[in-house]
């Protein structure tokens, strides 16, 4: 990063308490319930939190450069998996006083994740037969396109090649939008009593933080009488995603993706693709190329402690206390830190937020000395406050070349995306539901 654009100590000091005044604001707007025919659609805070914040984005306007100079957007971005530390952490300590129920709905839970197929299934014949794109479309339908799976297709096809632009495409749509429509997904279907509520939360693990925190929690609001029962079934589908995601993402779901586009294509002569251009492969590397967060832990724990105080003041308005959730959110720093730890050490890599979730779940089982206490203090937590911090950082965090990339691809990648996220839910909670 260039020195003159990087961030100083002032600059974050603005940009948190920027988080907090929007997060709180947002809070206290609080869930708005619109009927929607069998369903209820959930507004929940996370939402204004992220409108709010793209409203003052310096990418957007110039006019709020005064308050919020380009450089807070690009300091906003690491903050993002560092707010999203804690919520992981929560989400885990769910998992572990409900072990019995989890182990119980082991099968589904396990074959749930080939549900995550349905992703092509919807919006691949649509994309080539309908849109009439080209090889972007396996790039934009073979997955929800996080980062592992931008991984494969960079190392199979390269970013520059249409795949690249379908998986960047869905990317960009996704970080914009993404948790945003899982959010209503889950809310309006647990609301409308089709699936069994287990089913829904077992489909919202699909590997992203953000996307299941607002999916979970979402469902929670839908369905309050089981909010804990649900929330340790999505986290432990979350925690099962990241062992075996990039694994049905490389052998089953892109084969699949290629064999189908094939025979798509030949059916109805398929164009070139739609006119969109490269992302700009150049910021990707980069991005690719900053230190991973347990590789500098000293900066990591600084900055956690940061988004950790940020969420904590957020907890107020949905707890109405401040000094009695302190202890449950110095916590969640500790699992949070523990779990970066061990991701420095190990010898082999899984994703820090993996090994968080673990530490959280092995330290509120019952038969860890103290859990109990443990659980107690972390009831204090509100789970959709210490989100909606997580969506205002995004939404600062949203850069020029996503932007533009928005603008270029327009509605046809917007509609392949959102069928994309659909399909992965929808096939997630069939087979789940088939097998609970």
């Amino acid at each position: 990063m260039n020195t003159a654009n990087r961030a100083s100590p002032l600059d974050l000091l603005r940009l948190h308490v920027l988080v907090v005044i929007l997060s709180l604001i947002a809070e206290w707007i609080g869930i708005i319930r619109i009927p929607l025919g069998v369903g209820t659609l959930l507004l929940l805070p996370l939402f204004y939190a992220f409108l709010l914040a793209i409203a003052l984005n310096p990418h957007l306007s110039r006019r709020v450069h005064p308050l919020v100079p380009p450089r807070l957007s690009t300091a906003a971005s690491p903050l993002i998996l560092m707010a999203i530390m804690p919520f992981i952490a929560r989400f885990g300590s769910t998992i572990g006083p409900s072990i019995d129920q989890i182990i119980s709905a082991g099968p589904a839970l396990i074959l749930q994740e080939l549900g995550n197929l349905g992703t092509m299934l919807i919006a691949l014949p649509f994309a080539v037969l309908v849109l009439k794109m080209g090889r972007e479309s396996i790039g934009a339908t073979y997955s929800i396109a996080r980062e592992p799976n931008i991984a494969i297709i960079s190392d199979r096809y390269g970013l520059k090649g249409p795949e690249g632009i379908g998986v960047m495409g869905v990317y960009v749509v996704g970080t914009m939008f993404g948790t945003l429509w899982f959010a209503l997904m889950a809310g309006f279907l647990g609301s409308a009593g089709w699936f069994d509520p287990r089913a829904l939360a077992m489909a919202c693990g699909v590997g992203s933080g953000s996307m299941v925190a607002a999916c979970s929690g979402a469902l929670a609001e839908a369905v309050p009488a089981m909010r804990e029962e649900l929330l340790a079934f999505a986290g432990a589908s979350n925690l099962l995603t990241y062992a075996t995601g990039l694994y049905v993402s490389l052998f089953i779901a892109l084969p699949v993706a290629e064999w189908l586009y094939k025979r798509l294509s030949v059916r109805k002569g398929a164009g070139a693709g739609v006119d969109v251009e490269a992302p700009d492969t150049a910021s990707v590397a980069d991005t690719a190329a900053e230190p991973r967060p347990e590789q500098q832990l000293g900066h990591t724990a600084a900055m956690l402690a940061a988004v950790c105080a940020v969420g904590w003041i957020t907890n107020v308005v949905s707890s109405g206390t401040l000094w009695g959730a302190l202890p449950g959110m110095i916590i969640l720093y500790v699992m949070s830190l523990i779990g970066l730890v061990i991701t420095r050490i190990v010898p082999f890599y899984l994703p820090a937020i993996a090994w968080i979730s673990l530490v959280s779940i092995l330290m509120t089982l019952p038969f860890f000395p103290g859990s109990a206490w443990l659980v107690e203090q972390l009831s204090q937590v509100n789970f959709l406050a210490i989100v909606t911090p997580v969506l205002a950082y995004a939404g600062f965090a949203l850069s020029q070349q996503e932007f533009s990339m928005f603008r270029r691809t327009g509605w046809k990648l917007v509609l392949v995306s959102l069928l994309v996220f659909t399909g992965t839910y929808l096939g997630s909670a069939v087979v789940a539901q088939l097998l609970l």
